[in-house]
């Protein structure tokens, strides 16, 4: 790790705001594009750039903030990764957002997040809040090669579970899934009837594959030859240097995708997912004069 003290913390977007505490990440994905060379990291993707100051520049951006609105982080660097144990910044902020009556979305692989069910039950009751799990690999094996540093998927079902225990509404990020690898009928089976059972608000699917850049394709090409000695090539001769990698599978996995979410009332769609994500209801309906 290495400490800097950050210039701001919020940034924002059609009223809804994001952050990021820490920059790099432990988990090891073997896909993360946040690798990608575009985001011009200065250091090892792994020496995690802690923005130390992050909670006071939280609160000052909040207080002067005269319309509350969803605040949302773990898009770039999970919030949960394995530094937050200790230095706790990401709960920090927590408290700051409820202090506030800000709303949240935060988006986790971890499972650390259930240490601040707390706060975030407290956020849902004051404002809004939405926990988002990335799922991408039921098998416990595979999944410990593709996410290799995190808890496997069967541990963030639990993690949803918890959530729906407190009525805190859950998104599945399904995204994504590997061209000849977790890109099955099989994987994805068990994963949506997981995410039926625990009754997440929506599924986010991007379509069925990857997308790589400069920067993270090197990366997983490793991981490739580490792991799937031969599957490296196959990815050159039928892919080239594409941006993105649609699974030779992409028709029937939409199709039971699809179906699956609109039997259960499930939200599939990427701009109805991030619509019910940005809302924040007002706190109080103006009471009618003759209630």
């Amino acid at each position: 790790m290495h400490f800097v003290d950050a210039k701001g913390i919020l940034t924002s977007n059609n009223g809804f705001a994001g952050m990021n505490i820490y920059r790099g990440c432990t988990h090891g994905c073997i896909y993360c594009d946040s690798r990608s060379k575009c985001y011009q990291f200065t250091h090892a993707f792994e020496d995690i750039e802690v923005k130390q100051n992050a909670p006071i520049l939280l609160e000052q951006a909040l207080k002067s903030k005269r319309k509350k609105c969803m605040i949302g982080t773990g898009a770039m660097s999970d919030p949960y990764m394995h530094c937050e144990q200790e230095l706790e910044l990401t709960r920090k902020c927590l408290e700051v957002i409820s202090r506030y009556e800000f709303g949240l979305a935060i988006q986790t692989k971890s499972d650390r997040i259930l240490r601040d069910i707390d706060l975030l039950d407290e956020i849902n009751r004051k404002a809004k809040c939405v926990v988002e799990i990335t799922l991408t690999t039921y098998d416990d094996e595979l999944c410990s090669i593709v996410e290799p540093n995190v808890c496997n998927t069967k541990r963030r079902i639990e993690v949803l579970e918890e959530m729906q225990k407190r009525h805190i509404p859950t998104v599945v990020w399904l995204t994504p899934l590997l061209p000849y690898i977790n890109d099955t009928v099989e994987n994805l089976t068990p994963i949506l009837d997981e995410c039926v059972r625990v009754g997440v608000k929506g599924i986010i699917s991007f379509g069925m594959g990857l997308t790589l850049r400069e920067g993270d394709r090197e990366y997983y090409y490793e991981a490739l030859d580490k792991h799937f000695p031969g599957l490296k090539q196959k990815y050159i001769d039928t892919f080239g240097n594409s941006y993105e990698l649609p699974s030779p599978n992409t028709g029937e996995l939409t199709k039971l995708f699809q179906e699956v979410c609109r039997k259960n009332g499930i939200l599939y769609k990427p701009q109805d997912c991030f619509a019910f994500m940005n809302d924040l209801p007002e706190k109080y309906q103006q009471m009618s004069l003759f209630d």
